[in-house]
């Protein structure tokens, strides 16, 4: 079996580190990785409690595939009650860190209580510590790696830190891993932060064995065969999806006032591979997390004479560049088509620790704020915070990075932001969290999956696009929203990428991996079942924290402002005529609380 069967336990109230069994029986239940860690998470604390209180958890979780092999091998999870939505949050990230943890003969790390002064984790196979972060508090997360290797000097070491941005509470704080890679979403930085941990640095040495190491090579030899549609990716990345959006009619522009930007194709992979007028070029090359055959990620320069940078040498080097969703949220989003503004924005997000979506999406908050006169520049320490404007955009983050200012208004996320200066409605968010960079108006399916999500808004945990951009008419997206989070569910706990799924690999890929790393004899039909025990297991602990049917719901602009442009020009989101069916067919009742048969059905 690829599980290393041990986890780690942290309590950083009284300083121990124990390393305890993993409980295989619900490892065969729930995989690993978010399914898993969610399954220990709601075990283990009570989901209503505060989550920036000692009383929540935080669980670092890889999955069975983790640092194997297999392409795509390197993902892992942040398993938490998050702060922006007080709903379960299990963030997704890559790079190279969850392999690392892997190595080191952990399945998963749990951190527990809370601590007197700062700390940092420090992992080295079985020897773990607890040693004083005083010199790194207070430091970007740039600053912690570097400062860390230096004391190490161990160039295999890997760390996952926050910046500031955790430090300050900021609701949308992200873990931040390899410099550039980050746990994004729902605010996991915050939690890391109110426990007063600044970063984990761990060595591993043991590797993952395999039982049958020729049996596994093969089939991933097989497997990865069937990547046959990489060169796309490999190219431009997740931003080609920009133009796909912007000529649909979805891509979110100027807080979802408009559904497609008139300067989308300043964004575009081709503006990113285009000499500027100084022949500067954003893009430098692309980039891979442990083991990727697909290198999807997208390393790029600011032009160093931008007025971003022109007088910060530090941000003249490369660094993790625009993907899509960056794109929409610190461009089209907030109306600016200023790349080098977008990207500078992006490194900052990198360097203090955000999450870029929710950071986009609280920042086209404030501007509509503006717009409308219900603040002024009076609120927002001079800043002209206008739609469209590079300027502003570039030092709101400074502002909201550091939690200086109007700043520190703007991290507390779009739901609180515009509640405080009394216009909840222009809150582009679902269960507190951002939407992505998909309009529900014009993706029917897409805003049921927003409105259903267990974390909140995300473009990530459904899978209705194909379906969506082939058709505006709602029959049959309850289904199709309802299989595929359950299809996510269980990519999401394998500890590989979902990225594949859009190169040639089907379930079928994932699964083959699954059985030869596992021991396991599943078939396609057992992926479903352990899929919505997943699903299901997240609701109930939402309904625990006090969540419920009314949290299943969207901003009033996108159920009455119809779309102004594009494929579905004229139409709201109809999640009214959706949302019964969906409940219907997940075995719900009408408030969306799982009947006792479909509890007892999945063994929940």
């Amino acid at each position: 079996m690829t599980w290393q069967q041990q986890i780690l336990r942290v309590n950083l109230s009284d300083g121990s580190c124990k390393i305890e069994p993993l409980n295989m029986d619900w490892a065969r239940d729930y995989l690993g990785q978010r399914g898993l860690g969610s399954k220990y998470l709601y075990e283990e604390m009570d989901p209503s409690a505060d989550a920036l209180s000692a009383e929540n958890k935080l669980i670092f979780a890889t999955g069975p595939i983790t640092g194997t092999m297999a392409s795509a091998s390197s993902r892992y999870s942040v398993i938490t009650k998050g702060p922006l939505t007080n709903a379960i949050a299990a963030s997704n990230s890559g790079g190279k860190f969850g392999a690392e943890l892997k190595f080191a003969g952990y399945d998963m790390l749990i951190i527990e209580g809370k601590a007197e002064k700062p700390v940092y984790l420090h992992i080295e196979d079985g020897n773990v510590e607890l040693c004083d972060a005083g010199e790194v508090w207070g430091k970007t997360v740039w600053q912690t790696e570097e400062m860390l290797q230096a004391k190490y000097q161990d160039p295999q070491m890997r760390f996952a830190s926050i910046g500031q941005a955790g430090e300050n509470l900021c609701r949308y704080a992200c873990v931040v891993n390899d410099l550039h890679r980050a746990a994004g979403r729902s605010g996991v930085g915050a939690v890391m932060g109110a426990k007063k941990i600044k970063a984990i640095a761990v060595r591993g040495t043991k590797g993952v064995k395999s039982p049958d190491p020729t049996g596994f090579f093969n089939t991933v030899k097989q497997v990865n065969a069937r990547l046959t549609d990489r060169e796309g990716m490999a190219q431009e990345g997740t931003l080609g999806m920009i133009d796909v959006t912007n000529n649909f009619g979805s891509l979110p522009t100027r807080n979802n006032r408009n559904v497609s930007f008139e300067g989308a194709e300043k964004l575009n992979p081709e503006a990113m591979h285009t000499p500027n007028a100084n022949g500067h070029t954003n893009i430098v090359t692309n980039g891979a997390c442990f083991g990727c055959t697909i290198a999807c990620g997208r390393i790029c320069k600011v032009d160093p004479t931008h007025f971003s940078v022109k007088d910060k040498p530090q941000y003249h080097g490369a660094s993790g560049g625009l993907e899509y969703e960056t794109a929409y949220a610190l461009g089209a989003a907030v109306g600016v088509d200023d790349i080098d503004a977008a990207t500078y924005a992006g490194f900052i997000c990198n360097e203090y620790g955000m999450d870029p979506i929710s950071l986009g999406g609280s920042i086209a908050a404030a501007m509509e704020l503006f717009d409308i006169g219900a603040i002024s520049e009076a609120d927002t320490g001079g800043i002209k915070l206008e739609f469209g404007s590079a300027e502003a955009l570039c030092a709101i983050t400074d502002l909201i990075a550091r939690g200086e200012g109007f700043g520190a208004d703007v991290a507390m996320g779009s739901k609180l932001l515009c509640e405080k200066y009394g216009h909840p409605d222009l809150s582009m968010t679902v269960k507190g969290q951002e939407f992505a960079g998909y309009d529900g108006r014009s993706m029917q399916g897409m805003g049921l999956a927003y409105a259903t999500n267990n974390r909140g808004a995300c473009h990530m945990r459904a899978d209705p696009y194909g379906h969506d951009f082939e058709t505006t008419e709602i029959a049959g997206k309850a289904e199709i929203v309802r299989d595929s989070q359950h299809d996510m569910a269980f990519i999401d706990s394998t500890g590989l990428c979902c990225f594949p799924a859009g190169c040639g690999w089907g379930l079928e890929e994932y699964l083959e991996l699954v059985n030869a790393a596992c021991e396991l004899d599943w078939s396609i039909e057992q992926i479903q079942p352990m899929g919505e025990r997943i699903w299901n297991l997240e609701r109930l602990f939402n309904i625990k924290s006090g969540l419920g049917r009314k949290d299943d719901s969207l901003p009033k602009r996108i159920l009455e402002e119809p779309a102004d442009a594009g494929t579905a020009k004229g139409q709201v989101c109809k999640l009214d005529e959706m949302l019964p069916e969906y409940y219907e067919l997940r075995g719900w009742d009408e408030e969306g609380v799982p009947t006792a048969d479909t509890l007892k059905r999945l063994g929940l």
